[in-house]
């Protein structure tokens, strides 16, 4: 998905909540790899969760999947994406947005290749009480 429209509209929505501060890993990747929560609410079943994640050069989000749709915008750096086939889903810049979609069925990592930090907004829409992300094994890919 290039267009973020519904991201950041959405992120409007949450900027008026409180702000949650910390440090959490999503997933078993980079060492470096961290999450801050911006906003966070509840309606209707469903978390919305806006995090900023930074992955530094060399590093990435390990194998996992969601949930529930995470919707991304790159605010700084190259996130390179791939899907549990070991294909390139998506190399996106500054400036692009992603969706990755829920299920077990949609294990998918994200690598930083370059040589600058890769920041991301992301929006979680989770069932209420779900994490992040669940941990997957790697579908036999050569690469981490």
């Amino acid at each position: 998905m290039r267009n973020s429209l519904g991201i950041w509209a959405i992120g409007a929505l949450l900027a008026g909540l409180p702000v949650f501060g910390g440090v959490a890993h999503a997933t078993p990747g980079g060492p470096d790899v961290t999450g801050r929560i911006i906003a966070r609410t509840t309606a209707g079943g469903q978390d919305y969760i806006l995090r900023e994640i930074t992955i530094p050069p060399g590093q990435g989000t390990g194998w996992h999947f969601h949930d529930g749709n995470l919707y991304a915008y790159v605010k700084q750096g190259t996130l390179s994406h791939f899907d549990a086939t070991c294909a390139s889903d998506g190399v996106y810049a500054k400036g692009s947005s992603l969706k990755e979609p829920s299920g077990a069925d949609h294990v998918h990592l994200g690598q930083n290749r370059g040589t600058t930090d890769v920041v991301l907004e992301v929006l979680y829409v989770l069932p209420h009480g779900a994490p992040f992300s669940q941990d997957a094994p790697n579908p036999g890919c050569d690469f981490q």
